[in-house]
């Protein structure tokens, strides 16, 4: 009788986990909501310079969908539409981004406390392969970062290709 109580007992705090989890999905992407501007620097490929570049971002997020709508200008003339649209499924996120030229990328990751790690899969090769990562990092209760981290093909390290530190308006 014993072992089935704690059996009981046990499955009924695996139950009472599983929401809490839900829910801190659903305050994380409600508090990445807002409108936000910053700059930061862009690299077109992993041997060039960077470019700074200022941008502006919307994000709305319902409890299972988050969605990033912006631009990037950058040299006085050079401008790109940047966006991101994501879904969530338990834990595990997937969707589409838009902005290094080579097409929609899908992305696919995790949340790993403020931040999603997404690993971007290009739709044609971008610095000799079609992966790179994707980190959108809540920074504090009024800022956002967005890295992108790319394989160079002559080193083999990783390289920040991009890293736009914005903050809501």
């Amino acid at each position: 009788m014993k072992c089935i109580s704690l059996l009981i007992l046990a499955g009924g705090l695996a139950l009472t986990q599983a929401p809490r989890a839900t829910a801190g999905e659903e305050q994380f992407l409600a508090s990445l909501k807002g409108q936000y501007e910053g700059k930061g620097q862009v690299r077109l490929r992993t041997n060039r310079g960077p470019i700074n570049v200022t941008c502006s971002f919307g994000s709305t997020a319902t409890a299972n969908t988050l969605s990033l709508d912006g631009k990037c200008r950058g040299l006085v003339v050079v401008s790109r539409a940047i966006g991101a649209e994501l879904t969530r499924r338990g834990s595990s996120y997937k969707g589409s981004y838009i902005g290094a030229g080579s097409g929609p990328a899908t992305l696919s990751g995790k949340r790993n406390g403020n931040a999603l790690n997404l690993t971007i899969r290009w739709a044609k090769e971008i610095n000799g392969d079609r992966n790179a990562q994707l980190s959108v990092a809540k920074s504090g209760s009024r800022g956002l970062t967005l890295t992108t981290t790319d394989k160079d093909p002559a080193s083999g390290k990783a390289v920040v290709t991009s890293k736009i530190v914005l903050h809501r308006k």
